[in-house]
């Protein structure tokens, strides 16, 4: 019999308080922690950061609408510059008497620990509630791990720990109720994602009960002591070493009461809602030889591991409150039985002997006759399930178990792993289990919550959903798993046993051939495809998949629900017509209430879109529901051939593949990463140059057709293409008639060359069919044709084309035409389809990208650009291309900066060799190299002239190799017979750092405006020759919309939900001030003119130069989508929405105006504009007494901009107008 809480759960449960204080509803661990961190404070001070940010949006959001909190008033939430700024200002907030939370994870709670340990040390009561993510060491990543949380162990903050979404209500309440009690700041965390994103049936606490729990007088005395000059003292002085040591000491007899605290609130709180919980929850066999340790949502499955082998010696310790560590609540858990102890931490402390819980149990055990090992698991966000779970237990049993093990990953070099055997299913009985394999931007996930939000509100079933993500901002793979049943359900990891699988997308069949490894027996699989009839299957379904439906004897089902969006009005949102069909098929509700249900919540859903778009949704709901296709396959696909499997990867590509690709790439690409051994990543995270194009994700239904017969040669297509996916090409004769397939080549005279033809080539299988490249054509020449009719003979041609020579000398590289055919060494980014940064950043490449090094602060720049194992920065024939690093989000400009004086420092170093060794004469009998030092010597500071005269002198070098390699491995400090060969052999070694370097810093408006302004500030001021590149979006646009100071007045974001109050900040009137730094503010999709000779402009500028560049983002709710980005962009800039412009400060100097306005006066219909974009037309039905008064403001903000830096040239007019007639007179 297992020892455990659950009679007491149901004894209680039966109170009558528990319905009048509760109510089942689905959410997730974010919403939960919002929801206690909302009705529990006054003030909130935050900054967004994955996956934290949602708990202050809808804290700012509920705030927006006015919703009270237990104080009887709505919270006030500010949104701040950093993470360091929120803990600063919640701090101030404290001292001066204020309940306060913030929200936050990862780095963002490393920058708050300096005014943690000030918080702490003034014993002041405050709550910050963490979605624990892991902190970026060789890589960032976004998903969960503790190494956040136990870098804040010495702050003294107090530290409770939930691991589900129930847990993070309950325990996040009582962490509030302790803080204000015991005055000890408190950490309420729990895993990022795992936990923060997972949506389950969770009881509300209401806010009558949360009233009578809270210590009101405990209140009253933190206020009494606040910073007040009606009773006015000194706070945070300055403490010399006579005093120090004892005020430190002093402070423990508060930390030995948080224990008994937290446990009387938690029996207090077990008395009103029937959850009771220990500092220390033991589960399992009370007489348990056996016992995991273990914190967060890791427990789940070992739960259910005790709970699947009730009979076997084994239990569990689930730590709640982890600091104060209590050893006498710790040994009082466990059963007097245990021998043996496994401890489980998420986080790796590299260096320690143990990781920071095993340290805690071994001290906590100590004198005592237990064993303790320790091991750890789900770093990164790696799978936990049962199986791995059993396998814990049983090295617990071995001979000698294996002690700081690794469970979940395969150590191939230091053998540390435990090998687990099959899935075990240990999810409750009675649990149906579906998976929706979706696409990023087809609403799937949105869906699915929707699901689980209807079938929880209006069955007694209990929900939970977790949702997998790829590293794609849109276009990308979603796995939703969803779980229904008469049970609670905390299965903390993915679904191995399935009872109902949807395929959204049918490319995705032949990509994962894992995709119904978890289907049972009998259970239901449906497909979108256009093949209705069982003869169309036969000929396009993998015969893996046929054999997996047929001997699973799989209910099969079709739907072509992209054809029923199209119909509809709907294209590409299939979401609603496969949820329909997700109601119909499983029988979870009956069908017309079901289908009733999903229109009420497609009308709260879509309604603010308008009615249109809410009918549009009803009809695909509908016939949806009609066009469903029950497939009776034959028993034949039973044996269906293997040998005429459809791979995901070609056998020919195999072959080609770089060992990278193939060894690493390959596998994560069929989603099978997390079966890599540690020797197939010895590279601390490094990806080599263009991994992208191996991908091939092919997933879009239409892409473009040229049509040259219309064709102007504009190469406006491929300027703004945001993929890279077409591309210009001058081609001979000779080269046309080798091509795969030179019927599909068409080619046009070009007056620049004879000898070469004009073609465009589309390469389908990177294309993802954003319309950008068909909308923008001026002469309409590109049509959108289905991708099936082009994947074959132009994807050929297409590889065949990229091994061509590059022929960018033809035109000028700095016109627009002439830069589209240099190659772009930015290409098949996991951007979004039609995304704005893309494009300004490709044409960076092409116009400097060979000697190019970026600094990229993170961001949407840094995911769709520097996520593993894709790298979409290429390189060309010499192997050279843009080398790309990212160390944070607040220190780009200061790590860009690092660059650029290190690489500076290294060439004068290697220019005062080369001096020396042309002043000793070392190679005076050798003129032709020493007139190349000479030379590069005179054009040093030169990018253009010392890249060409490099490779001159590599060349060179490269057929004197002979005379030197022999001493390739002595320094120029050897003594060595031949002081020539040595310092030939010097210059070789460091060849890499003759051409000067071109240093970008570039990242989104985030960065620049907000949390990485002091950094860019201090780069304006330096006077360093590098760039800073701002892709402005106006909002957060990796972390889903968040407010940023770039952000316009009377636009809608996350954090000013009630449209924003304040202008947006002018970055580039502010960098102008300094005098010596090159400005520009662009838009590549409305001017590209004027876009690159901005770039170019800024290149060369000797000194620092800022582009601020306006990029079209999906987060602006374009009405008609992204497709239409560059025309909705130009009507942006005719408007003055933006303005245009260039600050040459090199032009005074020459008599010329340095202000150069390339915006005209903005013309009528500001507020028709403003109605193309939902971020501003929303504010009309969610606020509509502000949305005028807003916008009319807004309006006010551009039109005196124009007219300030009209009346700033004019002063310019002015100046020179006086020096000229200063002059004549």
């Amino acid at each position: 019999m297992l020892q455990t809480t659950k009679k007491i759960k149901k004894k209680i449960i039966s109170n009558s308080l528990f319905k009048m204080f509760s109510t089942k509803e689905p959410m997730d661990g974010n919403t939960a922690a919002a929801y206690i961190g909302y009705m529990m404070s006054d003030v909130a001070f935050l900054y967004p950061i994955t996956p934290a940010t949602t708990m202050g949006e809808l804290a700012d959001k509920w705030s927006a609408e006015g919703k009270k909190n237990i104080f009887g008033i709505p919270l006030q939430v500010t949104e701040m510059q950093s993470e360091g700024g929120a803990a600063g200002a919640l701090h101030g907030a404290v001292a001066a008497g204020a309940l306060a939370t913030t929200f936050t994870a990862s780095q963002g709670l490393l920058l708050m620990i300096p005014n943690m340990y000030k918080i702490a040390g003034g014993l002041m009561p405050a709550v910050f509630h963490i979605s624990s993510r892991l902190v970026g060491g060789q890589g960032l990543s976004i998903f969960c791990d503790h190494s956040d949380v136990m870098a804040t162990r010495q702050t003294g903050f107090a530290m409770m720990s939930s691991g589900t979404v129930q847990e993070v209500m309950d325990l996040g309440f009582i962490s509030h109720l302790a803080t204000i009690q015991s005055s000890i700041p408190f950490l309420h965390f729990f895993d990022g994602f795992r936990t923060s994103h997972e949506v389950n049936s969770v009881d509300v606490l209401n806010p009558e009960l949360m009233k009578k729990m809270v210590d009101y007088q405990a209140i009253e005395k933190h206020r009494e002591k606040s910073l007040n000059p009606e009773h006015p003292h000194l706070r945070g002085t300055v403490q010399g070493t006579d005093v120090y040591f004892q005020f430190i000491e002093e402070t423990a007899r508060y930390y030995n009461k948080v224990p008994y605290i937290v446990q009387q609130y938690m029996d207090q709180f077990a008395e009103k809602t029937g959850r009771q919980y220990r500092l220390f929850d033991y589960l399992g066999h009370p007489e348990a030889e056996r016992v995991v340790v273990v914190m967060g949502s890791g427990a789940s499955p070992v739960e259910e591991i005790i709970e699947k082998f009730p009979n076997e010696k084994i239990g569990l310790i689930k730590v709640r409150l982890y600091r104060p560590f209590s050893v006498e609540h710790f040994l009082s858990a466990l059963p007097k039985t245990v021998k043996r102890i496994a401890v489980l931490d998420r986080v790796k402390e590299n260096g320690a002997p143990s990781q920071p819980l095993q340290s805690d149990v071994v001290s906590a055990v100590h004198g005592k006759n237990i064993e303790v090992i320790g091991g750890r698991f789900g770093i990164g966000g790696k799978e936990f399930t049962p199986a791995m779970v059993r396998s814990i237990y049983d090295n617990l049993n071995q001979l000698n178990p294996k002690n700081n093990f690794t469970v979940g990953i395969t150590d191939d070099i230091l053998n540390t792993s435990l090998s687990f055997g099959e899935n075990i299913d240990a999810v409750p009985q009675g649990t149906k289990q579906c998976i929706f394999w979706g696409m990023g931007s087809d609403g799937t996930v949105g869906a699915n919550k929707n699901a689980i939000k209807i079938i929880v509100e209006n069955t007694p079933l209990y929900g939970q959903g977790y949702f997998a993500y790829s590293a794609h901002k849109s276009g990308g793979v979603t796995i939703s798993h969803l779980r229904f049943g008469p049970k609670h359900i905390d299965s903390s990891y993915m679904i191995t046993d399935s009872d109902y699988i949807a395929c959204h997308l049918k490319s995705y069949l032949g990509k994962y051939d894992h995709l119904l490894n978890p289907a049972k027996p009998g259970s239901k699989f449906i497909l979108n495809s256009p093949w209705n009839t069982i003869e169309e299957l036969e000929k396009n379904l993998p015969n893996n998949v046929k054999r997996q439906i047929a001997r699973k004897k799989l209910q099969f089902y079709n739907i072509d629900a992209s054809k029923i969006a199209d119909e509809v009005g709907l294209s590409g949102r299939i979401n609603m017509i496969m949820q329909a069909v997700f109601f119909k098929l499983s029988n979870v509700l009956p069908e017309d209430k079901a289908i009733g249900l999903l229109k009420k919540a497609i009308e709260k859903e879509y309604m603010r879109k308008g009615e249109d778009i809410v009918q549009k949704n009803k009809d695909a709901v509908d016939t949806g529901i009609r066009n469903i296709i029950e497939i009776k396959y034959p028993e034949t696909w039973k044996d269906a051939d293997p040998e005429n499997d459809l791979q995901t990867i070609p056998k020919k590509i195999i072959v080609q593949d770089p060992q990278f690709v193939r060894d690493v790439m390959r596998p994560i690409l069929a989603m099978k990463g997390d079966n890599l051994p540690l020797t197939k990543l010895d590279f601390a995270g490094k990806i080599p140059s263009g991994t992208s194009k191996y991908e091939k994700r092919g997933f879009s239904d239409f892409v473009p057709k040229w049509d040259s017969s219309k064709c102007i040669q504009c190469n406006m297509c491929s300027v703004l293409c945001p993929h890279a996916a077409i591309r210009p090409f001058f081609i001979s004769e000779e080269e046309k008639n080798k091509a795969p397939y030179p019927e599909v080549i068409d080619v046009l005279e070009d007056p620049k060359t004879k000898e070469y033809k004009f073609t465009i080539q589309i390469s389908p299988f990177d294309c993802t069919g954003c319309t950008v490249c068909a909308n923008a054509c001026p002469e309409n020449c590109l049509q959108m044709v289905p991708s099936e009719t082009m994947k074959t003979k132009h994807g050929d041609n297409w590889d065949y084309m990229m091994k061509l020579p590059t022929r960018d000398s033809i035109y000028k590289t700095t016109t627009l035409k002439g830069s589209q055919f240099s190659q772009p060494l930015l290409e098949f980014s996991g951007a979004c389809a039609g995304c704005g940064e893309t494009p300004v950043i490709k044409l960076v490449t092409q116009l400097f990208g060979d000697q190019m090094i970026i600094a990229n602060a993170s961001g949407c720049s840094s995911v769709w650009g520097g996520t593993f194992p894709w790298n979409p920065y290429t390189s060309n024939s010499l192997g050279h291309g843009p080398a790309w690093g990212n160390s944070l989000f607040e220190d780009n400009a200061e790590y860009g900066l690092g660059i650029a004086k290190s690489v500076s420092q290294l060439r004068v170093k290697l220019m005062a060799y080369i001096k020396d060794f042309l002043a000793k004469d070392l190679f005076e009998k050798d003129p032709v190299l020493t007139s190349l030092l000479r030379k590069w010597i005179d054009v040093f500071d030169d990018r253009v002239e010392s890249n060409n005269v490099s490779q001159e002198i590599q060349k060179y070098l490269e057929s004197k190799k002979h005379l030197f390699e022999t001493n390739s491995k002595k320094s120029i400090f050897s003594e060595f017979s031949n002081e020539t060969e040595n310092a030939m052999n010097y210059i070789y070694k460091n060849k890499d750092l003759l051409a000067k370097k071109s240093i970008w810093i570039q990242g989104g408006d985030g960065w620049a405006y907000d949390i990485g302004y002091g950094g860019v500030d201090h780069i304006l001021a330096s006077g360093e020759d590098v760039n800073l590149l701002v892709l402005d979006t106006e909002v957060y646009s990796n972390t889903g919309g968040q407010s940023s100071k770039s952000t316009p007045r009377a636009g809608v974001a996350k954090f000013t939900a009630s449209g924003k109050t304040t202008a947006k900040k002018d970055l580039g009137m502010m960098a102008i001030t300094y005098g010596n730094v090159y400005v520009a503010s662009i838009c590549l999709s409305a001017n590209p003119t004027q876009a690159i000779k901005a770039i170019t402009e800024a290149e060369k500028h000797k000194g620092v130069s800022l582009v601020i560049a306006y990029c079209p983002c999906i987060e602006h709710g374009i009405k008609n989508g992204l497709g239409i980005g560059p025309a909705h962009a130009k009507e942006a800039i005719s408007k003055g929405y933006y303005l245009l412009y260039r600050y040459d400060p090199n032009l005074l100097a020459l008599g010329k105006n340095p202000m150069v306005l390339d915006s005209s006066k903005p013309k009528p219909g500001f507020h028709e504009f403003l109605k193309s974009e939902n971020r501003f037309e929303s504010l009309k039905s969610t606020f509509p007494d502000d949305a005028k008064l807003k916008q009319d403001q807004l309006l006010n903000d551009i039109t005196q901009r124009y007219q300030r830096y009209v009346a700033f040239k004019g002063q310019f007019d002015s100046l020179l107008k006086q020096k000229k007639q200063k002059k004549k007179n």
